[in-house]
């Protein structure tokens, strides 16, 4: 994982921990002031976030527990790894595309990162500038070109 997710990570738990938990047992208490809890959505909705919050906690915990930290800004070279940012040429269309490769708890398609164990980056691994990658994905085969690749 790279530092900026293990950041990201210990941010969503330092948040659950201290606003979200005291929000939901908020709501909890407001909801049993309204009385018989048998028919009560209001305490039945807030128990169920309770426990969402509460599993997602031990999720974070563990995931930051077994985290392997790698500081994408020491590695180098011209060969695609994890961590590094890897501009794509489409084949098809010329639209210039820009991924990181990232783990798999911070991977987020929208924000240019991709995880190890997608398509896109198992096709990129071992590649270099100028290589030519073919890659199967969900909505059809797609085909790019390197042109860059950064650490950064």
């Amino acid at each position: 994982m790279t530092a900026g997710g293990f950041a990201a990570l210990e941010a969503e738990l330092k948040h659950r921990q201290q606003v979200e938990r005291q929000r939901i047992i908020t709501a909890i208490s407001e909801a049993r002031a309204l009385g018989d809890l048998s028919e009560n959505a209001e305490y039945h909705a807030a128990k169920e976030a309770q426990s969402l919050n509460e599993g997602r906690i031990m999720e974070l915990e563990s995931l930051i527990g077994r985290a392997d930290i790698i500081d994408v800004s020491k590695l180098g070279g011209d060969t695609v790894k994890f961590g590094a940012t890897v501009k794509l040429i489409d084949d098809d269309t010329e639209e210039e595309k820009s991924y990181q490769i990232v783990g798999e708890p911070e991977s987020d398609v929208k924000s240019g990162k991709v995880s190890i164990g997608s398509p896109i980056a198992r096709a990129l691994i071992g590649k270099k500038v100028g290589d030519s990658v073919q890659v199967n994905t969900p909505g059809g085969g797609k085909s790019y070109e390197i042109v860059g690749v950064d650490f950064r």
